[in-house]
């Protein structure tokens, strides 16, 4: 097999890896009712899939260190798919949370792997745009993996998605078997090592702005579906046609970003991403009565969401350049963390107050990181003044 087939394969898998992660938040309502706990509860599905992969990842990659990265992908595959297999098999609210524990680590296993290897599988200079392949895999399920799943959800039963994902992760495993080279694992960057990063302010800064800008992201995209059928009563039908709206502005948003960074400045577009994200989350909460001013503010507020990412990872390599991996390493946790903040709070306020006050929340973390964003740029700027 072509090696440029073998990134796509890779791709593909990514998509598969990446609807395990993100499929819940797009039929929270129904798995909360075939387990019987309230929708506030199961929301924290997610918090224990984000904390597992954000803590479970990087302790797992420096315990198979010395494995080569086929056999990683093929490790992380295996896990994925004891996670599948206890969710489908096991009964009760409890054993579903440990299945999220386990699809946690291994998704975090085979993302930060696929990257590496398919940056070793490109041709030279072609590394960036390999990698790429392999995000842009992991952002589609945002734009196919969940509406479909509600879709299949709402005609069959949500474990049918699982048994989906089950086969075609068996069939991942033996093409990566098959056609996936071996190949030296690098070095990993050791936890003491990346932690002692955080010793920089102005790093500690920026990765702080990460956690409350997906913390704000997640109390929202996690009990979206709920939000949806009970603020605007839309039905199943009506809801996967939304979150394939809202993922097709998250793929747009994603690309803007980078593509307006180059050209008037990563700050800028940082500081306007979290703009349009706090002013629309709080737009929706004064027009929730009316359903296309809603879901069009949620279409720009998921386009300023996913503009941040790309334009944040850049933003943190110009801040560490000789440190790129242990930058993005660990961006990835931070942002794993907000995922788990954000389902934990949501689901608290879900539980004990209006579901429109997952609008106001995310809008005050999103207020909070521009804040951070802010007072930082100020002291930057103070600093240079002084040594000029």
């Amino acid at each position: 097999m072509n090696n440029i087939w073998k990134i796509y394969m890779l791709s593909l898998i990514s998509f598969l890896v990446g609807t395990s992660q993100f499929v819940i938040s797009g039929i929270l309502d129904q798995v909360a009712a075939s387990v019987g706990v309230p929708v506030s509860a199961a929301g924290q599905l997610i918090t224990v899939f984000a904390l597992a992969n954000a803590i479970g990842t990087p302790v797992f990659m420096v315990a198979t260190a010395k494995i080569d990265r086929r056999n990683q992908l093929l490790l992380a595959l295996a896990i994925i798919f004891l996670g599948i297999v206890s969710t489908l098999a096991l009964p009760g609210f409890e054993f579903l949370m440990v299945s999220r524990i386990i699809l946690g680590v291994g998704t975090g296993i085979f993302v930060v792997t696929s990257y590496s290897t398919a940056a070793d599988l490109a041709l030279p200079g072609r590394q960036a745009g390999a990698m790429s392949n392999i995000a842009l895999g992991y952002s589609v399920s945002l734009v196919l993996g969940v509406p479909i799943g509600r879709v299949i959800a709402s005609a069959y039963d949500w474990k049918v998605i699982f048994w989906g994902i089950g086969i075609f992760t068996v069939l991942g495993f033996i093409a990566i078997a098959k056609t996936i080279p071996s190949m030296k694992s690098e070095a990993p960057i050791p936890l003491g090592e990346q932690l002692a990063m955080l010793k920089n302010p102005k790093i500690t800064f920026a990765l702080g702005v990460s956690l409350f800008v997906f913390t704000g992201y997640s109390v929202v995209n996690t009990y979206i579906a709920p939000f949806l059928t009970s603020t605007i009563s839309i039905s199943g039908g009506g809801v996967s046609v939304i979150l394939f709206a809202l993922g097709i502005a998250s793929l747009f948003g994603s690309k803007l970003g980078g593509f307006l960074a180059d050209r008037i400045g990563t700050i800028r577009i940082l500081i306007g991403s979290m703009v349009v994200q706090a002013l629309s989350l709080g737009l929706v909460s004064t027009f929730s009565g009316y359903a296309v001013v809603v879901i069009s503010l949620l279409m720009i507020w998921a386009i300023g969401a996913w503009m941040f990412g790309p334009t944040q990872n850049f933003n943190l390599l110009s801040i560490a350049p000789k440190a790129s991996g242990i930058m993005l390493s660990l961006n990835s946790t931070f942002v794993q963390l907000g995922f788990a903040a954000g389902a934990g709070i949501g689901g608290i306020a879900v539980d004990g107050s209006s579901i429109l006050a997952i609008c106001w929340i995310g809008t005050a973390a999103v207020a909070v990181a521009l804040f951070i964003t802010v007072a930082l740029l100020g002291i930057t700027r103070s600093l240079s003044s002084e040594r000029g």
